[in-house]
């Protein structure tokens, strides 16, 4: 066997058993249950801060604000959103990127909730307008992604399977696992590297903005993966449209705020005209409706 084909086969017969683990009920039943119980538990740390009794050292990492817990739910639910984007890469870059709009609805939602720490205990609206505006702008943004996601899953219902089953797509497929493979292992890298930094008392780096930044560079090498297997023009435009979306979406989550809406909203329209057009002038059936 060459060399390439072990990695390839190596790459599937790691990649598979991790996917399947994960994307089982029983898994994303047992993290939904340390979800509430997290939830549950940072709620009442933060009360227990709050009467007094924690003290020392580790009460200065304990905030005093309960909107806190809710942030810190958020979090926990897209990390679990960017893990599930991993293992979604060997997909089709369409399904990949359809999963990034996901993940960014559940960004600007997070960054709605995270505003609410901003306010304060009971919550009252007088002097903090601006947030306000910010939780508007944000909760309607993800609506709107939440709304265009939709029509982008159904536009990309009709792009056509590229490559016909066989030899050829395991290695295409295989690939794209390998970049999964090393894609997760960086993402656990930089967890433990982020809360390292963090139980040693020094300023964690932004972690999300960090990983979406490598992404990038993921984006790119799926491109050019893809380009190999599939030289085709109109695949290659394909696939680099929506490399491009994906770059616009990263954008958008080191936008200040505003900002940010606007540049999420953009890339999702973009990425339905893409499909729309991709669907209309070049794919099979469209050219048969207008044959």
């Amino acid at each position: 066997m060459e060399p390439i084909n072990r990695i390839y086969h190596w790459a599937t017969y790691t990649f598979d058993p991790l996917h399947h683990f994960w994307e089982k009920d029983s898994t994303q039943r047992t993290v939904a249950g340390l979800l509430i119980f997290v939830f549950l538990a940072a709620l009442a740390v933060i009360e227990m801060k709050r009467q007094g009794w924690i003290s020392g050292g580790a009460a200065a990492l304990i905030p005093t604000n309960h909107f806190l817990a809710i942030n810190l739910a958020f979090t926990l639910v897209l990390i679990l959103e960017v893990v599930s984007l991993i293992f979604t890469l060997p997909c089709s870059i369409s399904k990949a990127v359809g999963k990034q709009f996901e993940i960014l609805a559940l960004i600007l939602l997070r960054s709605a909730f995270k505003t609410l720490a901003d306010f304060p205990e009971p919550i009252a609206i007088t002097g903090h307008e601006q947030e306000l505006w910010v939780i508007l702008c944000d909760g309607g943004g993800a609506i709107a992604i939440f709304a265009l996601l939709g029509a982008y899953t159904l536009l990309r219902r009709n792009l056509d399977d590229t490559l016909s089953r066989g030899h050829t797509l395991f290695r295409f497929v295989a690939a794209k696992k390998l970049v999964a493979l090393v894609m997760l292992g960086i993402f656990l890298g930089m967890g433990v590297k982020n809360g390292l930094l963090l139980l040693s008392g020094q300023h964690p780096f932004h972690f999300f903005k960090s990983f979406y930044t490598v992404l990038i560079f993921s984006d790119i090498m799926l491109v050019l993966i893809a380009q190999r297997f599939l030289p085709a023009f109109k695949a290659v435009f394909r696939n680099s449209g929506f490399a491009l979306a994906t770059l616009l979406i990263r954008l958008a989550l080191t936008a200040p705020p505003y900002y940010n809406v606007g540049i999420g909203i953009a890339s999702a329209v973009f990425a339905c005209l893409l499909t729309l057009v991709y669907n209309t002038f070049y794919s099979v059936q469209g050219m048969r409706k207008r044959g």
